[in-house]
């Protein structure tokens, strides 16, 4: 019995209609073997399109589904009619009217647990750059160095008084560089179109820290909150971020007589388990020991980081522009200081690449040749 092919469409987001095939009787699926009525061919038309551009889209949409329809009906009814050339050729053209932005989407939404928030900032930006329209047919190498130009001069999204950062930007069009990678691996664009397309560079940021003497002047001032002391010289002590911190539950610390005092947890921005020893005096900084799944620093929240953190480094006297964070930047400032070899400061800190802790060795080295410099003789 001869299987009928019907090209249907079905409403989606964004005013527009997903194409797909209708089967009758209906065919073995290809993964499951189960019978099925219905393919979705990943195109889409737009529904009462007003613009030229739009209008372009549907009549080319609709010619490569109405192929993808006869070569389907050929192999199903007429299998020795169709080539394995036209086969693949018909879905190399189906693979490019493909939405680039849905695939981007559908990449940063894989990645729930880890680093979502900079995939779904990237998103945005590749969504402001498109317009929200644009097919893999679209993406070549001129599209690919004019979204890096874009967010090179894109103002924030967060603020349109400001400008993106340029590290942002480096962020941003390494999600964009993997996303295109990962298409050529599945074989949805056919050629290295990224490989073509240089990076864009960092700018070397300058890491805040405090001195072993002002973190000292800093634990004798009374602070507004006795949670963000506690907490903030916890960070110092230890090089946790607050991500971390804020999260530590009293069942990921345990004592060995090995090790002493360990903190076995997932770090938040990397998702990798960690092991990391803490000092006896950062453990007393925890309080008494409570239930397994109570926080250990519980009620620290952003305000205490965001506004009495900096009222607290202020009556202290320290007037340099110093975020929470940068209480992880002088655990490892002060550790290089002290001599811990760099291998050591990177597994503390939970790097994955010692690059990334080469950086407080030239903190270091900066504040060796300030303090070179300091003794003068006057001849």
């Amino acid at each position: 019995m001869a299987v009928k092919v019907k090209l249907r469409k079905k409403s989606i987001s964004g005013n527009r209609s997903s194409l797909y095939l209708d089967f009758y009787p209906p065919i073995p699926d290809q993964e499951t073997g189960e019978p099925t009525r219905r393919k979705f061919l990943g195109l889409y038309l737009f529904e009462n399109p007003k613009k030229d551009s739009d209008k372009n889209h549907n009549k080319e949409t609709s010619e490569i589904a109405e192929k993808i329809r006869q070569k389907m009906d050929n192999q199903l009814n007429k299998p020795e009619i169709y080539t394995v050339y036209e086969e693949e050729r018909l879905n190399q053209q189906a693979q490019l009217e493909r939405s680039f932005i849905d695939y981007f989407k559908e990449l940063a939404d894989q990645r729930k647990t880890s680093n979502h928030d900079n995939w779904m900032s990237c998103y945005n930006y590749l969504l402001n750059f498109t317009k929200g329209k644009c097919t893999f047919k679209q993406v070549d190498e001129k599209f690919c160095n004019d979204f890096s130009r874009y967010l090179l001069n894109a103002k924030s999204l967060r603020s349109d008084k400001t400008s993106l950062n340029q590290n942002s930007a480096v962020s941003y069009f390494n999600k964009f560089r993997a996303t295109l990678n990962q298409a050529f691996r599945e074989g949805i664009i056919k050629e290295d179109i990224i490989g073509k397309v240089p990076t864009i560079k960092p700018t070397e940021t300058k890491r805040g820290y405090l001195t072993q003497e002002e973190l000292n002047r800093l634990a004798k001032t009374k602070c507004p909150s006795n949670t963000l002391r506690n907490a903030a010289l916890f960070s110092a002590l230890t090089g946790l971020r607050y991500s971390d911190i804020v999260k530590l539950k009293w069942g990921e610390i345990d004592y060995n007589e090995e090790d002493g005092y360990v903190i076995d947890y997932k770090q938040q921005k990397t998702q990798s388990e960690e092991y990391l020893p803490i000092s006896d005096q950062a453990f007393e900084l925890c309080g008494y020991r409570q239930g397994k799944d109570d926080l250990v620093f519980k009620g620290l929240n952003n305000r205490d980081r965001y506004y009495f953190f900096p009222l607290w480094l202020a009556a202290a006297g320290i007037d340099k522009e110093l975020t929470f964070h940068c209480l992880r930047h002088t655990f490892a400032t002060l550790q290089i200081s002290n001599d811990t070899n760099l291998y050591t400061v990177s597994k503390l800190l939970g790097h994955k690449d010692l690059k990334t802790t080469q950086i407080y060795a030239k903190i270091v080295d900066k504040t060796k040749r300030e303090a070179a410099n300091k003794i003068k003789i006057k001849m």
